[in-house]
């Protein structure tokens, strides 16, 4: 296995990181529109990934700045073929995280609701716009012989991606509501875990469809028992739901990300983003990476720094483990 292999696989090691932890996130802002009765609610929601959310972005920032040092030419393709997306998702993630920070700083009723239609919509459009950029990298798109997107915008609209966008909105909306019951206390995690269900189900419905559509287009053995395991992941979280398992309703739901997004870059491997037009025209691990210098140093680099933020992050997890209610809000919110 060559280092341009080696930093494929971490790139999807941080990618599903990022999706398992973030997905989360955009969870819990949707829910706050969809679960949360009144502000109150919608406070002990925010303050559930208060601690956490940035530090899970960076994941983000992580697979971006890998991605841009091991494959430029996949970087440069992507971010210039899929701009406009991106930059709506990047708009989306500032304004949501001025929006946890600015929230509060005034009492008035309109600056607040302002804000938290400002976390809906800025939870749910990433959750969405993922899917949909991920389903497009792998079912392919319009690249030509010099490794340049000719396409449109409306080209990344198409069923494939836009069934993918609907799959990462209701799986990371499900795996919000499970995390929700986990960090909760009192009704709100009995209406939590009742959403999950009903979430869970449509997740279950959505997925099956996708990832069995995937399967026939571009599947082999190794992405058929991805998708095996994310299927019954999701079935074994949906049951640990029902049965108050919070935490391992949880895992398998963490499980099912993982699984899902493994089997994404399963197919893909060793594309990094395949032509339709032509399969020749394709960029591959080979053919879009850096120099191998270039990958030994950074191979080098984030053997001493990954566990170092793992730690940390961890850590983090672990401070602010204990669950929250409506009574540990203060009047004054």
């Amino acid at each position: 296995m060559e280092l341009h292999d080696i930093w494929f696989i971490l790139i999807a090691v941080l990618w599903t990181g990022y999706f398992f932890l973030e997905g989360f996130d955009f969870g819990i802002g949707v829910l706050t529109k969809l679960l949360a009765r009144d502000r109150r609610e919608r406070r002990v929601l925010i303050n559930t990934i208060g601690p956490v959310w940035d530090g899970n972005e960076v994941w983000l920032l992580s697979a971006g700045g890998a991605t841009f040092a091991a494959f430029p030419e996949w970087y440069a393709t992507l971010f210039s073929g899929f701009y406009l997306p991106l930059l709506l998702i990047l708009v989306c993630l500032i304004v949501r995280g001025v929006a946890f920070e600015y929230r509060v700083k005034r009492d008035e009723e309109r600056w607040q609701r302002n804000w938290e239609h400002a976390i809906f919509w800025c939870s749910l459009l990433p959750a969405f716009l993922w899917g949909v950029a991920f389903g497009n990298i792998v079912h392919g798109v319009q690249i030509d012989a010099h490794k340049e997107y000719v396409g449109s915008v409306l080209d990344l609209l198409n069923p494939y991606a836009l069934l993918g966008g609907l799959v990462t909105l209701s799986l990371f909306t499900f795996h919000g509501a499970v995390f929700a019951s986990l960090k909760t206390l009192g009704d709100i995690r009995e209406r939590a875990r009742r959403t999950a269900t009903v979430l869970g189900l449509i997740t279950a419905v959505l997925a099956v469809g996708f990832l069995s559509w995937t399967q026939l287009d571009k599947g082999d053995t190794s992405s058929l028992v991805a998708m095996i395991v994310a299927v019954l992941a999701l079935v074994a979280g949906l049951v640990m739901n029902r049965l108050g398992r919070e935490g391992w309703s949880f895992a398998f739901s963490g499980v099912t990300i993982v699984a899902a997004v493994a089997m994404l870059f399963l197919t893909l491997f060793p594309n990094v983003m395949p032509s339709s037009l032509n399969d020749s025209w394709s960029l591959t691990v080979s053919n879009a990476s850096s120099s191998p210098y270039t990958l030994k140093i950074m191979t080098w680099c984030a053997g001493i720094a990954t566990p170092v933020v793992m730690l940390y992050q961890g850590w983090t997890y672990w401070v602010f483990r204990k669950r929250i209610g409506t009574q540990h809000i203060a009047d004054a919110h």
